[in-house]
């Protein structure tokens, strides 16, 4: 208790200084809670984007060919087929996969005298694996609904709870555009509400009904646990396949849109990689700024207890207890202030998370304290460090000479 009140004492002797130095510390770790919560924040965001789809996916779209081609003039629209579904099926690392036909515009659904407008998607068994379809009661289309091009529907927990307000929909039958399809399972999906009024149909039962025929919008499919730069491969297989078929150059990439995931995947780690060092380097050039501030004043301390010194080696203090006793003013000061910089930024993090309402920019930021306790570690060693040596070299001196010296 003596020690500690003697350097309290010696702190309050310099009091702006001490004030000063303790600001530049805490305020270094308070910033580096801050900004690695806000890095992580904005990670999380990013992140929730992908949520609801599969990450490990390709999808193939038509659109129009931009340069002539063995005769053919640009401007070519480009049609896919039940045929091209079978023939991306076939290669190699193609994991689930499904193809739509798109049915433009929303639809209105009716059972009874309710009805609403919705968006009806036509689509094979596996879109359940590209979209993360979560069937909460029933089932989702199987192989049997395609082959037999069977009238039955899968739809969102809006669409249920706005058409069947609480009661079971499964078994029921709704009206699409004219054609009665049978409720087979209800679903959620944790891409939100627009998800949610989402209504899936065979893609065979659409093009028959709808006037299709075999044609299809889009193909997608997952890839398994093929690296970025197989699916690239992969890509071009399908880019060189599609090409020969359709009469289109294999480079001309207006012809064939496709949209790796993965691509997009390693585009966000890599940008997040680089934002985490931007902040990692002004967190610890604030803390650096503490660190200064910690040395500089244990250069101004040990100087000026120099006297101090002379007596406490005259009284048998080694200079091995003098250095400790000295170094501890620097834990003190280091610790304290750290932990009151810690303890300000998580309360500025909490306050954030839990007041701030529900954006696409930020979301759960994290304070991640373990880190901030690190760097605080690292500040109170490079405070002992900075005046490590001028303390050694004042203890090591001769008792009368460290007196003079003082005086």
């Amino acid at each position: 208790m003596d020690r500690l009140v003697e350097i309290l004492q010696s702190l309050d002797r310099n009091r702006v200084r001490t004030v000063l130095t303790a600001l530049a510390v805490a305020w270094g770790i308070f910033m580096l809670v801050v900004l690695l919560a806000a890095g992580g924040g904005l990670e999380n965001a990013v992140k929730w984007q992908f949520r609801d789809d599969a990450t490990n996916s390709i999808w193939v779209r038509r659109g129009r060919t931009s340069v002539p081609y063995k005769g053919h003039r640009p401007g070519r629209s480009l049609r896919f087929t039940n045929a091209d579904h079978d023939r991306i099926a076939q290669l190699p690392g193609v994991e689930h996969i499904t193809s739509r036909y798109y049915l433009w515009g929303g639809f209105t659904i009716r059972y009874g005298d309710r009805h609403g407008s919705f968006d009806v998607r036509s689509c094979h068994p596996d879109h359940q694996y590209l979209e993360k379809t979560i069937i909460t009661a029933g089932r989702f289309l199987d192989d049997d609904d395609l082959r037999e091009r069977r009238k039955v529907t899968v739809i969102g927990d809006e669409v249920s709870k706005h058409l069947f307000r609480g009661a079971d929909p499964l078994g029921e039958w709704v009206d699409i555009k004219g054609i009665a399809y049978r409720v087979v399972g209800v679903f959620k999906d944790e891409g939100g509400l627009n998800e949610l009024r989402k209504v899936y149909i065979p893609i065979t039962t659409a093009q028959t009904a709808y006037g299709g025929g075999d044609e299809v919008h889009a193909i997608m499919f997952t890839t398994g646990d093929m690296t970025l730069a197989q699916t690239q491969a992969l890509e071009q297989d399908i880019r060189r396949m599609m090409a020969s078929v359709h009469d289109f150059d294999p480079k001309d990439e207006r012809a064939l849109r496709i949209r790796n995931t993965l691509e997009d995947v390693e585009k966000v780690t890599q940008t997040f990689t680089v934002i985490r060092t931007f902040l990692w380097l002004v967190g610890l050039g604030t803390v650096a700024a503490g660190v200064v501030g910690v040395g500089n004043i244990m250069l101004v301390s040990v100087a000026e207890r120099t006297a101090e010194i002379g007596v406490r080696k005259a009284l048998g203090a080694t200079p091995f207890r003098v250095v400790v006793e000295i170094l501890q003013e620097a834990v003190l000061l280091t610790s304290v202030s750290g932990y009151i910089g810690l303890v300000a930024g998580v309360v500025t993090v909490e306050l954030v998370d839990s007041y701030m309402p529900e954006n696409e920019y930020i979301r759960n930021p994290d304070a991640d304290i373990g880190i901030a306790l690190i760097a605080i570690a690292v500040l109170v060693v490079a405070g002992v460090l900075a005046g490590l040596m001028p303390a050694w070299r004042a203890a090591s001196i001769q008792p009368a000479r460290a007196i003079q010296e003082g005086g």
